[in-house]
């Protein structure tokens, strides 16, 4: 939907809409049948693009250009955002802390759940981004990294919504996608000439950031079959690249469109299958993940490529993934299904 939006305020169709009329504009379009999928088709065409051409001249060569300009983007919209005059409300709302919600286990699980999801853990991205390191990187500084940038840049996003929510939107802070979707684009809208390049500068952010997370996921896949059905990497990326587009068929036309009644239990096609990922698989995968490099693997060979032999942390860091990671997966595995009943049925 990012790259919708990027394309339709360069065009001006976005501009052009009436205040109030995101949500129609919005809702007009994941309820059709060609656009959902010609964009789905478009944008993974451009996925397949990039990681059919390797490591180095695909991947990591769009990553030199696109992370770096997303995190420029980023500050500068932050910036502008700062100099709103609803800055100290959105600085409010963003850092100040609920207290009575660590006596929430749903929080705990909600956190969770987020950080599996933003740390691409339990899905094989960073197993598979991990296995092209050099030999002598120093893993656990290398996470520490990935951890670090991923919440600094996370503030720093908070720092360029909130703001500018309060400053120009009757709207709620947590709104979810909608937010972003049907939120944001009044803001823009009640901006007036600067909200355009706001807007343009944004969904271009949201379109790299969805393109940069996409490119992670087909590389597991085309990763798996290059080293199980020895494959070559161009014949492995076409091969999973139009399996997922076509997968994801069904995905674009539930929200409203011809698919719109293919639903499983009460839940829209999508909506189960981020259900499934973000509270099921995820946790499932970091679970087994954790019991295979705390049992399965041999703690002498685990402890040497993590660099922490014979050291203190080396012996915390081997017990917290065999039983403590464990446990508290298991328990959020545990919630996530007691807490969504009836979604398949039962």
């Amino acid at each position: 939907m990012g790259h919708l939006l990027l394309f339709s305020y360069i065009t001006g169709s976005a501009g052009a809409v009436e205040q109030d009329g995101y949500a129609d504009f919005f809702l007009s379009f994941i309820g059709g049948a060609g656009g959902p999928v010609f964009w789905q088709v478009l944008f993974m065409a451009i996925v397949i693009g990039i990681v059919f051409f390797g490591v180095k001249k695909g991947i990591e060569l769009s990553n030199r250009v696109f992370m770096p300009l997303l995190a420029i983007i980023l500050i500068m919209l932050a910036g502008y955002s700062l100099t709103l005059d609803g800055a100290g409300e959105g600085l409010a709302f963003l850092f100040s802390p609920d207290w009575s919600a660590f006596t929430d286990p749903s929080v705990y699980a909600s956190a969770v759940g987020q950080a599996f999801f933003t740390l691409s853990l339990g899905m094989g991205a960073m197993i598979t981004y991990a296995s092209y390191l050099p030999k002598e990187t120093n893993l656990p500084s290398a996470a520490g990294s990935v951890v670090l940038l991923d919440t600094l840049f996370a503030i720093i996003a908070g720092l360029m919504i909130f703001p500018a929510v309060f400053t120009f939107a009757s709207v709620e802070p947590d709104a979810g996608p909608g937010l972003i979707f049907i939120a944001l684009p009044e803001v823009f809208n009640l901006m007036g000439g600067a909200g355009t390049i706001f807007a343009i500068f944004f969904f271009f952010l949201v379109a790299i950031a969805a393109l940069s997370s996409a490119i992670s996921l087909l590389e597991v896949s085309v990763s798996y079959m290059m080293r199980k059905m020895e494959w070559d990497r161009r014949k492995a990326t076409i091969a999973a690249g139009v399996a997922v587009t076509i997968l994801g068929i069904p995905s674009a036309l539930s929200q409203g469109g011809p698919w719109s009644g293919a639903i499983i239990g009460a839940q829209p096609f999508l909506d189960v299958m981020d259900l499934i990922t973000d509270q099921y698989t995820l946790p499932l995968g970091g679970l087994v993940i954790a019991l295979f490099v705390g049992w399965g693997w041999n703690k002498v060979d685990a402890l040497r490529e993590t660099g922490l032999t014979d050291t203190t942390i080396g012996t915390v860091w081997i017990w917290f993934i065999r039983v403590i990671a464990p446990a508290g997966i298991l328990w959020i595995l545990i919630s996530n299904i007691i807490n969504t009943p009836g979604t398949f049925g039962f």
